[in-house]
């Protein structure tokens, strides 16, 4: 057949573009890498740096301040002491060093990314398609190029699973601001507001449950990239879990996914709003 005989060659471009980026820029994703490398380290060395008692004490009392709720903080007790007796302390530090550092990525990017959507449809119909294409396309795919570019290491994890995930931030913070009531915003510009203050008074805390939405997807999304980022080499919970896959290890598979499971948990009921007091 005329169209199977003349292959499209979309993949060896881009196989090309790869290589040429290797060929030219490998110095760069060196310094790219090794910068990312080092505060990823750096991030995990500071939570080691607590001894596992008193971090799990400070978060305790972190949690009652954010949430005021008895029966999370037994929650976390429970899950992190178990977590410490399990042995898979330093592999959860690990993993929560990750995640904390592509949820900030994320919302540095996204956030902004999402306010500038918001207020220009022409720029959310160009990008729309991007963030489709970030959330469809297997994570294997991408995970190809960035060990190709960055070597063996947490850093193709890290980059993987910003990309996987940043398309919530933006599409919950465009949402939120486009949700915002057209009186507010009018009565913003009656009493004379500007854009920012329009931006900082009245929409951002308006969309800030959205924002808060997209912000704990982010975490889930990330933690679930978790296993696939320990195949190229990233430290963490995921690496107990390959190597349990690896040599049919049951049990050393659910300890791993378990405390994979408790951190999510956690971190979803800690990044959620508390909802209100009622006023006696």
């Amino acid at each position: 057949m005329l169209i199977t005989d003349h292959k499209l060659p979309l993949g060896q471009q881009i196989a090309d573009f790869i290589d040429w980026l290797t060929l030219h820029g490998a110095s760069v994703f060196d310094k790219i890498s090794d910068v990312l490398s080092g505060l990823i380290h750096g991030l995990t060395a500071g939570l080691m740096w607590f001894h596992p008692l008193a971090f799990i004490a400070l978060v305790a009392v972190g949690i009652y301040l954010l949430q005021r709720s008895i029966g999370l903080v037994i929650f976390a007790l429970i899950s992190l002491l178990l977590i410490l007796n399990l042995g898979y302390w330093q592999e959860t530090m690990e993993t929560l060093a990750q995640v904390v550092f592509a949820t900030l990525v994320c919302i540095a990017v996204g956030v902004p990314l999402g306010i500038i959507a918001a207020h220009k449809p022409w720029f959310y119909t160009g990008l729309r398609p991007v963030l489709d294409l970030m959330q469809t396309v297997p994570t294997f795919v991408y995970l190809i190029p960035t060990l190709t570019l960055f070597g063996l290491g947490v850093v193709p994890g890290l980059i993987s699973t910003v990309v996987f995930a940043v398309a919530a931030p933006i599409r919950l913070t465009c949402l939120g601001i486009q949700d915002v009531p057209a009186e507010l915003m009018d009565a913003g510009k009656a009493f004379g507001c500007s854009r920012w203050q329009l931006l900082t008074r009245i929409e951002l805390p308006h969309a800030m449950p959205s924002i808060g939405a997209g912000i704990t997807q982010c975490i889930m999304l990330s933690l679930s990239m978790v296993v696939i980022a320990a195949l190229v080499g990233a430290d963490g919970l995921g690496k107990p879990v390959v190597n349990a896959l690896n040599t049919a290890d049951i049990a050393l598979g659910f300890e791993a996914g378990l405390s994979i499971v408790l951190i999510a948990i956690l971190l979803d009921r800690v990044c959620k709003q508390p909802a209100p007091r009622e006023v006696k």
